[in-house]
């Protein structure tokens, strides 16, 4: 896997210099492995990727899972650490699954929170899942993070998001997956629709 992510990593800075040169001012988001956490080397292989890249630091956040910080928490921390002394956003994804921990966001360095789309997709259905968005929305401004909600599928879902206070949202209902030649299309279109 570590492999792998350093190629995703790559794959995707290099899109995202290209999307740049093209005057589309993007910033991308890359999950990162567990052996990635863990390997001190990390933070160095980011700056060079950037580096090769012309890109500057807060274009790029990493996606970490709670439950990688489980296989060793002080590594980890040490390797977040650098991160965000590079000036990498840093994301904890699919907050609010397994191991979900208020110490988690007390501790570790991360200005984003992505709740996960298990709550979101049914949150018009089920008001236990609306109630634990909601919360989870608060708990993320109360701790100064900037908040993601995963899975939106419908405007309705959006509405109800943006009640809440939610600063971001991803799914199908903005778009599909599309692949790097038609994404400048579709941004210029949404762009334009929004003005």
């Amino acid at each position: 896997m570590r492999p792998l992510t350093l190629h995703v990593l790559e794959s995707a800075l290099s899109q995202l210099a290209a999307w740049r040169s093209d005057g589309l001012d993007l910033h991308v988001a890359v999950n990162l492995a567990v052996h990635n956490l863990l390997d001190l080397r990390t933070p160095g292989q980011v700056a060079d990727s950037l580096d090769r890249h012309g890109l500057r630091p807060e274009v790029l956040t990493l996606e970490v899972t709670e439950s990688l910080m489980l296989h060793d928490p002080q590594r980890a921390g040490e390797v977040l650490a650098d991160l965000e002394a590079l000036g990498v956003g840093l994301a904890l994804d699919d907050f609010g699954t397994g191991h979900s921990s208020l110490e988690h966001l007390k501790r570790l360095p991360v200005n984003e929170l992505k709740i996960d789309k298990s709550f979101v997709m049914n949150m018009l259905a089920d008001e236990a899942d609306a109630r634990i968005v909601a919360q989870v929305v608060a708990l993320g401004h109360a701790f100064g993070l900037e908040v993601v909600a995963e899975g939106v599928e419908s405007a309705e879902v959006a509405a109800k998001l943006a009640a809440m206070g939610c600063d971001y949202a991803q799914g199908f209902h903005y778009a599909k997956p599309l692949s790097p030649k038609d994404f400048p299309g579709w941004v210029q279109e949404w762009r334009r629709s929004r003005s």
